[in-house]
């Protein structure tokens, strides 16, 4: 079952979605293989610090953060990477790695990259290591409202 805070949180919206049960997998692009969707359509939660504050950016799994675009865009040089001693515990209920991309229900910005919204539905892990979501993206943003930026190019194979 995905995070109770966050199959409420739907629930209460009354948003349409699909739990997914797949087997261990640790990485979205892992995810996106077993599930048999493409990579861009499995979104990759990543913590990052903006000026001391953490914040969720979400891409697609097939594509990486390019922190020159993003600090660009976020118009400052204070970005990197969280490490997990910074967010481990702010994620209650999730296993660390498989948190979902809802930054407002953990007080946290929310950042999306824009090669992420040009598809009409998404995936993304559920809190768990083993379950994904996938829900239409226009309900993401109307739930969580992220700012979408351009910070993220295609991973190379």
């Amino acid at each position: 079952m995905p995070s109770q805070k966050l199959k409420s949180y739907l629930d209460e919206n009354k948003i349409k979605y699909v739990t997914m049960v797949h087997s261990v997998a640790y990485t979205a692009q892992e995810i996106a293989a077993l599930v048999h969707m493409p990579g861009k359509g499995v979104a990759k939660t990543v913590l990052i610090k903006v000026e001391g504050k953490l914040a969720i950016s979400v891409l697609p799994a097939s594509y990486k953060i390019d922190f020159d675009l993003l600090k660009k865009a976020l118009k400052t040089d204070e970005v990197r990477l969280a490490n997990e001693q910074e967010f481990k515990d702010k994620f209650p209920g999730c296993e660390v790695g498989a948190m979902p991309p809802f930054g407002n229900l953990y007080g946290m910005e929310t950042y999306v990259a824009a090669s992420l919204v040009e598809d009409e539905e998404f995936a993304f892990s559920a809190g768990k290591h083993t379950e994904l979501i996938r829900m239409q993206y226009r309900d993401f943003e109307r739930l969580v409202n992220p700012v979408i930026l351009r910070f993220s190019s295609k991973r190379k194979v």
